[in-house]
């Protein structure tokens, strides 16, 4: 069950065996059915998530209902309304499952304990915290910049494979198309 995430971990930091026990008991697990939440908009995140097994989805809904997916979360990437777990203020966001999908999760207090006790931790976080700011400002320029036939080849470069597990109306909702056009993008590809 935590195999993936310790290497997760070790991508950035080396845990030794008693720091490795200590995140360990703070890990919680849980299985979130296809479509149901983790978050919803206005409330408050008040747990970072990692994927085990399936896929998130973060994503916006505005005024008119229509829902903009800002990132996918398959296997071994995390999931949080930032603002929110950070600032424990009302999400932005909301977080729900495309697949059935296994997480382990950590609390907003836990992690803070974490922190003070395995200083390594405040260093993963912060790591990756940048590199989750760095993949939102290429997506925004991204969105700002490039065709829909580039950004879907980015989309494609990004989550190799995730095509063929999540609905076109998904993609579309990530690329900013309809699902017309993301099918014309599909056949000319």
């Amino acid at each position: 069950m935590f195999e993936l995430i310790l290497a997760n971990f070790a991508r950035h930091v080396q845990l030794d065996a008693s720091e490795t026990a200590q995140l360990k008991i703070v890990l919680q697990q849980k299985t979130v059915k296809k479509h149901d939440f983790l978050l919803s908009q206005g409330k408050i995140c008040r747990h970072i998530y990692f994927v085990n097994k399936g896929c998130l989805r973060t994503y916006y809904t505005d005024r008119e209902g229509l829902q903009y997916n800002i990132s996918f979360c398959p296997e071994n990437w995390w999931a949080v309304d930032i603002a929110s777990f950070s600032r424990q203020q009302p999400a932005f966001y909301a977080i729900a499952a495309l697949e059935d999908t296994d997480v382990l999760y950590i609390s907003f207090t836990e992690l803070e304990k974490l922190y003070t006790n395995i200083p390594k931790l405040e260093r993963f976080f912060r790591i990756l915290t940048q590199n989750g700011f760095n993949l939102y400002q290429h997506r925004i320029t991204s969105g700002l910049s490039k065709t829909a036939e580039e950004r879907y080849r980015m989309f494609q470069k990004q989550y190799p494979g995730l095509e063929q597990r999540i609905t076109q109306k998904q993609v579309a909702a990530y690329l900013g198309i309809t699902t017309v056009f993301l099918s014309r993008l599909r056949k000319r590809n």
